[in-house]
């Protein structure tokens, strides 16, 4: 069962992965389409934060699960996680975001799933 602490809107790398490898949350990437296709996390969702702010719905695979969202280097997951709590969602960000996971020696894919690179 995946349990945000209260007060507590950010994690780190490796608590984002234990919550959504071990855990029931979703890892959702909010950077732009290039940035994804350069490098993500394996079995991220993703939805860049400009479709986000104009009221774009999640994806299906992150409805209704608790979120931990990611981007570049924690400022516009920082917003998203703040826009979709306020539409209702269980939602905290990464601290430091993919280079933060990069630095921490964690998995990141290209678009054709070969290691990928932090745009």
């Amino acid at each position: 069962m995946f349990l945000f602490r209260r007060g507590s809107d950010r994690v780190t790398p490796a608590q984002a992965r234990q919550n959504t490898i071990d855990g029931d949350a979703v890892l959702l990437d909010v950077r732009e389409q290039v940035e994804w296709n350069a490098g993500h996390v394996p079995g991220a969702v993703h939805i860049p934060l400009s479709r986000l702010v104009t009221g774009a719905a999640l994806p299906s695979a992150a409805e209704g699960r608790p979120l931990v969202v990611i981007c570049r280097s924690g400022h516009r997951s920082q917003q998203a996680a703040k826009l979709l709590a306020g539409r209702g969602a269980e939602a905290v960000d990464v601290k430091g975001g993919m280079t933060a996971w990069a630095s921490a020696g964690l998995p990141v894919v290209d678009e054709r799933g070969s290691s990928g690179r932090i745009a």
